[in-house]
């Protein structure tokens, strides 16, 4: 089971969540608040979650002997690209003295984060259901 991608996988979805929550509470900046604090723990951990995700999609692939071949490889240039923009994007964020909602609100509507979190499951659902297929067929 490829359990550091599904691992970097659920830091995101977790990140996200908590994201359209924060967004939500009308909160001006993190400076002196627990949910700001909160915040930047959240945005460092996607942060340190895609540092190395196309790698880590790569070795799960390949784990799950997923085949094709060729189109897993097209899908981790994608992946990369849109973890790239997502992690540029999350880091200007952390760069900023306070993180209010509407700051993440703004974050929340990238087109990059959206993207990411769509190949993500796109790719999560992949390697689960193979897994699940695998287990349930012994004889591949």
């Amino acid at each position: 089971m490829p359990t550091d991608f599904l691992s970097r996988c659920e830091v995101l979805e977790e990140c996200y969540e908590f994201m359209l929550a924060y967004a939500g509470k009308g909160i001006p900046g993190d400076e002196l608040n627990q949910s700001g604090s909160q915040i930047r723990k959240f945005l460092e951990r996607a942060s340190e979650a895609l540092a190395g995700i196309g790698e880590s999609c790569a070795v799960a692939v390949e784990e799950a002997g997923l085949e094709p071949a060729q189109p897993y490889q097209d899908f981790r240039s994608v992946l990369y690209r849109d973890a790239q923009d997502s992690l540029a994007a999350i880091q200007i964020v952390l760069a900023q003295p306070t993180i209010g909602s509407q700051l993440i609100d703004n974050l929340n509507a990238s087109i990059h984060l959206r993207a990411l979190l769509t190949d993500l499951f796109l790719i999560s659902e992949i390697l689960r259901t193979r897994s699940r297929e695998a287990v349930t067929d012994p004889h591949p």
